[in-house]
C-alpha cells in the first residue's frame, strides 16, 4: 500500500505540534492514521462501525467532541463527509476545537467536494498545500475564527414538529418510503418492536401509534440520528441502541420489525446492505415473529427474503417503492 495523503504532507511541508493533542474527525474504517501518535490523538467518529473499527485498532474513539472542548486541540485533521453540505460545517467545527493559531487539515476526495471546499477557503484564510493523490486533496490552514459563520444549525425542525440535523438520512423530512411503510402498516402491531435502521425516529413513532405496541427498540448507527430519535421520542416505551444494524440483537426473539433499510455504503448503490439487513431481522425474530419493509423497485431483495424466510409477498407500493412483507423466519447457520 503507498503512502496516504497525510503522511505525504508530514513528509511535504506540513508540520503538526509535537504536543498537544489531535482530535480527527471523521475518519472512515481503513483510513491510515499511521503517521500519527497515537497517544495524542482522539478520533471521532459518529458511525458506529467505523467507530468500532478504530476503537478496536486501539485509538481514543469517541461519537462527539468532549463537553467543553473549545480551543482544546492544538490540531484538527477533518475527513471531508460524503454530503458535501456537510463539508463547511465540519471545517468550521474544527476550527472551533482548535486554540486559536493551531492548524486544521482537510482531507477529502473530489467527488466529496474537496475541490470546491479548497477555493471557498482560499476566500477565507490562507491555505497551504494541497497534497494530490488518489482522486483526492489534503490542504490544512492556521485557525483564526474567520469560519463562525460556516457552522450549520445543530438541529432543525421538519414537518410534525420532528427535529433533525444536518447530515442524518432525511434531514428535510420523513423519507417518502417510510411515509408509504407506515400507511401499509396493520392497525395492530405485535407487543415487541424493533426499527432497525430507525434514523431520527419518524418510522418507530408511527409504529408506536398503533395498537398492541409494548416496546419498540431503535438501533442506528449514526449517533447524531439517534439524538434526534431521542428528542423526537419521548414515550418511555421506546428503547435506543447506538449500533449497528446488521450486529445487533434483542436480549429476547422479537414479534416484529419494521425498516427502511439504506443501500447507499458510499455513492454508488450497495443493495448488499439491505441483504444484510434482512438477515439480521431473521435473527432478530421469534418463530411467529413478522417483517415489514420498504425498499426502492430496483433493489433485488427477494431472493434474501426467501433465503430468510419461509414466507414472503409483496403487499403494496408505487412506481417508486415497494412494501414488501416476510415471516417465519429460518434459522440460518
Amino acid at each position: 500500500m503507498g503512502a496516504s495523503r497525510l503522511s505525504l504532507a508530514l513528509g511535504g511541508g506540513l508540520e503538526l505540534t509535537s504536543d498537544g493533542r489531535i482530535v480527527v474527525l471523521g475518519p472512515r474504517a481503513g483510513m491510515d492514521l499511521s503517521a500519527l501518535d497515537r497517544d495524542r490523538v482522539d478520533v471521532i467518529q459518529r458511525f458506529r462501525p467505523d467507530h468500532d473499527a478504530f476503537a478496536v485498532g486501539g485509538w481514543n474513539t469517541a461519537p462527539e467532541p468532549p463537553e467543553e472542548a473549545e480551543g482544546r486541540y492544538a490540531a484538527a485533521i477533518v475527513v471531508l463527509p460524503r454530503a458535501r453540505s456537510e463539508g463547511r460545517d465540519a471545517v468550521a467545527r474544527a476550527e472551533l476545537l482548535v486554540a486559536r493559531g493551531g492548524l486544521v487539515v482537510v482531507d477529502g476526495q473530489k467527488t466529496d467536494g474537496a475541490d470546491a471546499l479548497l477555493r471557498a477557503l482560499r476566500t477565507r484564510v490562507a491555505v497551504a498545500g494541497p497534497i494530490n493523490k488518489a482522486h483526492g486533496k489534503l490542504y490544512w490552514f492556521s485557525a483564526t475564527g474567520a469560519l463562525s459563520d460556516w457552522r450549520a444549525p445543530p438541529r432543525e425542525q421538519v414537518e410534525g414538529g420532528f427535529v433533525t440535523a444536518p447530515g442524518v438520512f432525511s434531514a428535510d423530512g420523513p423519507d417518502p418510503g417510510s411515509v408509504l411503510l407506515a400507511q401499509a402498516l396493520p392497525a395492530r402491531l405485535p407487543s415487541h418492536l424493533a426499527d432497525l435502521g430507525a434514523g431520527w425516529g419518524w418510522l418507530a413513532a408511527a409504529a408506536l401509534s398503533r395498537d398492541g405496541v409494548e416496546a419498540i427498540d431503535l438501533v442506528e448507527a449514526d449517533h447524531l440520528a439517534l439524538t434526534c430519535a431521542r428528542e423526537n421520542i419521548r414515550d418511555p416505551r421506546a428503547r435506543f441502541h447506538w449500533a449497528d444494524a446488521t450486529r445487533w440483537r434483542p436480549e429476547a426473539p422479537l414479534g416484529g420489525i419494521v425498516m427502511n433499510p439504506p443501500f447507499h455504503g458510499g455513492r454508488a448503490a450497495d443493495p448488499s446492505l439491505g441483504r444484510a439487513f434482512i438477515a439480521a431481522s431473521a435473527a432478530c425474530l421469534a418463530p411467529s415473529g413478522r417483517l415489514w419493509l420498504v425498499a426502492n423497485r430496483h433493489l433485488p431483495y427477494e431472493t434474501a427474503l426467501t433465503e430468510c424466510f419461509a414466507q414472503t409477498a409483496e403487499t403494496g407500493g408505487d412506481a417508486r417503492f415497494k412494501i414488501l412483507e416476510a415471516a417465519r423466519p429460518r434459522r440460518l447457520r
